[in-house]
């Protein structure tokens, strides 16, 4: 069983919450905290250039304030090996990047953790397919064209998001950057957004004048 889940500072307020994803070295996470990222993610899928080992990432989790949601990213895991990095790791919560069904969304839900499902606009699982997933936490939706499981740096159109916007509440991904992030949100009005190479200097290594000017914009923004 894992911690209790973090209550997310925004949730109850009028601008989404803000996950920055892929990180890999704990000072840089920590900058990102500071910033005022509510959520930070840990990306456990070998081919990504972002991968992180769970040694890494548990000492990342170790140092970082406790009201921050720690997000497992992982693709087509089964939930023992979930389970195991979730506890080595203390994570708060998990994204499912792959084509997992919803029957994992409701085993995880039951081991207290945020469950955040991703999917998307060019591949299977598609945003037409949100209600199968209504017990997640959130669904996360972006372009899914690319040769990763993520974003792929892909910008799209946000406003297909609202294809999805029913239950649970919508993440949008894929593409965001400083320069787009106050138009998506206009198009989208998500619940949360999720931003990894837009504000990076390197994979896995966040430019934290980019991650400072995306959280002020988000910050700024009002439904």
């Amino acid at each position: 069983m894992s911690s209790d889940p973090a209550v997310i500072p925004c949730m109850s307020q009028t601008r989404p919450w803000i996950k920055i994803c892929g990180l890999t070295d704990p000072e840089n996470a920590l900058g990102c905290a500071r910033l005022g990222a509510d959520a930070l993610g840990f990306v456990f899928f070998e081919q990504s250039p972002r991968n992180v080992s769970i040694k890494t990432a548990a000492h990342i989790a170790s140092v970082l304030p406790d009201h921050i949601l720690t997000i497992g990213v992982f693709v087509n895991e089964t939930y023992d090996t979930i389970m195991e990095t979730v506890h080595e790791c203390r994570l708060k919560g998990v994204q499912l990047h792959g084509n997992e069904p919803p029957e994992l969304v409701n085993c995880l839900l039951k081991e207290n953790l945020w469950v955040i499902k991703a999917l998307f606009a060019a591949k299977p699982p598609f945003l037409s397919q949100a209600p199968q997933y209504e017990t997640a936490s959130f669904v996360l939706v972006e372009y899914g064209k690319g040769p990763l499981p993520g974003g792929n740096a892909e910008s799209w159109t946000y406003e297909h998001a609202l294809d999805a916007a029913t239950t649970p509440p919508v993440v949008i991904a894929g593409g965001l950057h400083p320069d787009n992030i106050c138009q998506a949100i206009r198009a989208a009005h998500p619940a949360g957004v999720d931003v990894s190479s837009g504000v990076e200097k390197a994979y896995g290594i966040k430019d934290l004048k980019k991650v400072n000017a995306f959280i002020t914009r988000v910050h700024n923004q009002q439904f």
